[in-house]
């Protein structure tokens, strides 16, 4: 079984930002993977790093909110194609810093979040998070990366 991961980074910011920004969404990509395999056979997904103008321009065609958004995950439903997966620089950079968090381990949060989504989890209920939440801790914790719900608990 493989994935092929296709990565496009049309907004330069996230390569003058992070030294390997391919490097971190391979691997955070693989990690989810290790928690929650996709089925069996051969498949593919993309992940855009791309800006908040675009997040905004998904987020209100698709989601009917004109506002940027961190991360859009748009499962294909096909054993073939897991599907795509979106993360808006400037939102990321700004929570990041908030939070107090690297940058790469942020992105690394929500490509393990959004490739949760293409594998058919969610967070829209209390149990769909319960599902969720513990996955997203187990792959950011082989990444060495920290519970990002920690904080919020």
């Amino acid at each position: 079984m493989g994935v092929r991961i296709g990565i496009r980074i049309p907004h330069r910011a996230w390569r003058d930002a992070l030294p390997d920004p391919r490097g971190v969404v391979r691997r955070a990509v693989r990690a989810a993977l290790a928690v929650a395999p996709p089925p069996a056979g051969d498949t593919e997904m993309a992940v855009a790093l791309a800006d908040d103008a675009l997040l905004r321009r998904l987020n209100h065609e698709y989601r009917g909110l004109d506002k940027p958004t961190n991360v859009l995950s748009f499962a294909a439903g096909e054993a073939a194609l897991l599907g795509d997966v979106a993360i808006a620089y400037e939102t990321t950079a700004a929570e990041a810093a908030a939070a107090g968090k690297s940058l790469g381990d942020h992105l690394s949060h929500l490509v393990v979040h959004g490739t949760l989504h293409l594998l058919g989890f969610d967070h829209e209920t209390m149990e769909d998070a319960a599902e969720m939440e513990p996955l997203e801790v187990r792959a950011l914790a082989a990444l060495g990366i920290a519970d990002p719900y920690e904080e919020a608990a």
